[in-house]
C-alpha cells in the first residue's frame, strides 16, 4: 500500500500541473450526473411514486450507487485504460518490475476529477437521508458505508474482467460498458422495479443487488425476515470482487507480449 500511495501522490502533483484544467474538469464533472438526476427527480413529479417507492427513497438509491460508481472510476480508472498498456508494450515493463501486477496497473492512473462527481452523489445522500424519517442506529450508518464500498468492489471487479479480456482481444470491449455505465444507470432504481429475470441477473450474478436494494430495505425499514441477512448483503457483494481477482491472475499467466 506504501507504493500505491506513492502512485498517488505522483498522479495527483502531474495532473495539478495544469490546475485550471483540473478544476475545470471538476466543475464539469460535478454538473453532468445533474442531467440524470433531474429526469428521477421529473419522473417522480410526474407519478408520485413508483412501485411503492418514495422520490426521496429512490434518491438515496441514486446517491449510493453513484458514489461507488465515481470512487471505482476515480481509483480503478488503471484497469478501464488497460489495454493502452497492452497496445504500446508498457505490461512487459510491469511484469519486470517486484511488485504485484495489482498494485501497479491499479496506481497506473488515476482520475481526481471524478472529485465532482462524487461531490454532487454526496449532496444528493445528504439531501435524501434529511428528509427521510430513518431511525437510525449505529448498525444502520455502518450499514450505509458497506453499501458504498460494495458498490466500489463490484464496479472495480467489472474493469477487472474488462481489463483481463485485453490479453486476448488486445483493445478493450465496449460490451464491458453495459455493465458499468448501464450497472449505474439500471441500479439507481431499486431492483423490485424490473423484471425478475433481471433482479435475479443483478442479485446473484452481478450483484447491484446487494449494493443499495437488499440493504436498502433494511435502513428504510421495509425488510421482512432477519436482519441480519440484509445487513451482511453488502459484504457478500464484496466477494464477487475475489474471482475478478483470479480471473485477472489467469490472464497475467496467459499474456504474451505485443514484440513492440
Amino acid at each position: 500500500m506504501k507504493l500505491y500511495f506513492k502512485y498517488l501522490q505522483i498522479l495527483f502533483k502531474s495532473q495539478m500541473q495544469y490546475r485550471t484544467s483540473f478544476w475545470l474538469l471538476t466543475v464539469g464533472q460535478f454538473f453532468i450526473p445533474f442531467a440524470v438526476f433531474a429526469g428521477l427527480y421529473f419522473l417522480f413529479e410526474r407519478f408520485g411514486q413508483i412501485k411503492g417507492w418514495q422520490f426521496f427513497e429512490v434518491a438515496l438509491c441514486f446517491a449510493v450507487i453513484h458514489m461507488s460508481f465515481s470512487l471505482s472510476e476515480c481509483f480503478a480508472r488503471g484497469y478501464d485504460m488497460f489495454s493502452s498498456l497492452v497496445v504500446r508494450g508498457d505490461f512487459d515493463r510491469i511484469l519486470v518490475r517486484p511488485r504485484s501486477t495489482f498494485i501497479q496497473v491499479l496506481g497506473s492512473k488515476f482520475e481526481f476529477t471524478k472529485a465532482g462527481r462524487l461531490l454532487q452523489s454526496a449532496l444528493v445522500l445528504i439531501w435524501a437521508l434529511h428528509n427521510l424519517s430513518i431511525d437510525w442506529t449505529p448498525i444502520k450508518a455502518i450499514t450505509l458505508v458497506l453499501m458504498v464500498a460494495s458498490g466500489v468492489f463490484i464496479f472495480t471487479g467489472i474493469y477487472m474482467l474488462a481489463a483481463t479480456m485485453c490479453f486476448w482481444t488486445v483493445q478493450g470491449l465496449e460490451v464491458a460498458n453495459i455493465f458499468t455505465d448501464g450497472g449505474r444507470e439500471m441500479a439507481q432504481y431499486p431492483l423490485n422495479i424490473y423484471q425478475k429475470w433481471v433482479t435475479r441477473f443483478f442479485t446473484f450474478v452481478i450483484p447491484f443487488g446487494t449494493v443499495n436494494y437488499l440493504p436498502l430495505l433494511y435502513t428504510l425499514g421495509k425488510n421482512n425476515g432477519d436482519d441480519l441477512l440484509y445487513i451482511l448483503t453488502p459484504v457478500l457483494g464484496s466477494l464477487f470482487f475475489l474471482p475478478c481477482l483470479l480471473v485477472w491472475q489467469i490472464g497475467v499467466r496467459h499474456y504474451r507480449s505485443t514484440g513492440s
